[in-house]
């Protein structure tokens, strides 16, 4: 049976990592440079667009960080604690709360303000921070999907 809840783990986490870098690395820059590919549409608009594609994606990510939260508490419980997953896993839970909890909420409060609150260096300053929350992400994502894979093997 945990062979099974293994497997599942770790292909919610490849999933995970997969739309997380998906997103980042190939919607992201498709969207707010749409204006290459369809006429009269605003930064703003393309911003909307994102919102919408992460409003979607927040559900996988906190499945995923309540996946994370019960296996790698169970691991911790039962003395099954290792130096790089105990973090990885906070690190990655803290990250996903982070972003749907507090910077996709910020952004889209500031949005409903106007196309004028997205010009702000308020906007400008979450919007990065969200950036770097997602970078810090993926990477605590691979590091926990790596070092999963590596223990399973040695049969741990």
């Amino acid at each position: 049976m945990r062979r099974y809840i293994d497997t599942i783990y770790l292909m919610l986490l490849g999933i995970t990592l997969g739309v997380v870098v998906t997103l980042g690395a190939i919607v992201a820059p498709t969207i707010f440079h749409a204006d290459k590919f369809v006429e009269g549409l605003s930064h703003y608009q393309m911003g909307l667009v994102m919102s919408a594609i992460f409003i979607k994606a927040n559900y996988l990510l906190n499945f995923t960080a309540l996946a994370i939260i019960l296996r790698e508490g169970y691991a911790y419980k039962s003395f099954e604690r290792d130096v790089i997953v105990v973090p990885a896993a906070a690190t990655s839970i803290l990250m996903i709360f982070l972003f749907t909890l507090y910077y996709t909420k910020e952004i889209l409060s500031l949005q409903a303000m106007g196309e004028e609150a997205t010009n702000s260096d308020t906007f400008a300053l979450v919007h990065k921070a969200s950036e770097l929350d997602f970078k810090l992400l993926a990477l605590s994502l691979a590091l926990l999907f790596a070092r999963r894979v590596y223990l399973i093997q040695k049969g741990k």
